[in-house]
C-alpha cells in the first residue's frame, strides 16, 4: 500500500508499508519499530504479537506520547490490558487496529501535530 499524506514540517509521516517493512518518509525501516510524531524512529524487539510483555509497552511510554496507535499485524488482535496498564495508569490513550489501518491513522493525526506514536507490528 502506498500512502501520500500531506506533510506537516517536522513530523514523521509513514509513506509507505508492507509485510516486515515500512518507510517514514523515504528511510526503509524492516521489523517492528516505534514511530514518533517527532523525532527518531525506535526498533521495537517485538517479533510476534504473542511475545508482547509489560516491558515493551514501558518503552513505549519512555516515549511520552499522549496517545499510541498500536498495528497488530496483519490482523487485528487486542492485547491483554494487563500488558498496557502503565499506559491507562498515566493517562495515554491507546487504540489497536491492523498495521495498515495503524499506519493510516497515525498519519492523521500526527499531520495534526497530536503526540501520537505508532508501535507497529511488522508481519513477515
Amino acid at each position: 500500500m502506498k500512502m501520500q499524506p500531506d506533510r506537516l514540517e517536522g513530523a514523521n509521516l509513514i509513506s509507505r508499508q508492507e509485510p516486515g517493512r515500512l518507510w517514514v518518509h523515504q528511510t526503509a525501516f524492516q521489523g517492528s519499530q516505534l514511530v514518533p510524531h517527532r523525532g527518531e524512529v525506535e526498533a521495537w524487539p517485538v517479533a510476534r504479537f504473542e511475545d508482547l510483555s509489560e516491558a515493551n509497552f514501558a518503552q513505549v511510554l519512555a516515549m511520552k506520547p499522549e496517545l499510541v496507535i498500536m498495528g497488530t499485524g496483519a490482523r487485528l488482535r487486542f492485547p491483554a490490558p494487563a500488558l498496557w496498564r502503565a499506559l491507562i495508569s498515566a493517562g495515554v490513550g491507546f487504540e489497536a487496529m491492523d498495521t495498515a489501518a495503524a499506519c493510516r491513522t497515525f498519519n492523521v493525526l500526527a499531520s495534526e501535530g497530536r503526540a501520537v506514536l505508532a508501535a507497529l507490528l511488522m508481519d513477515t
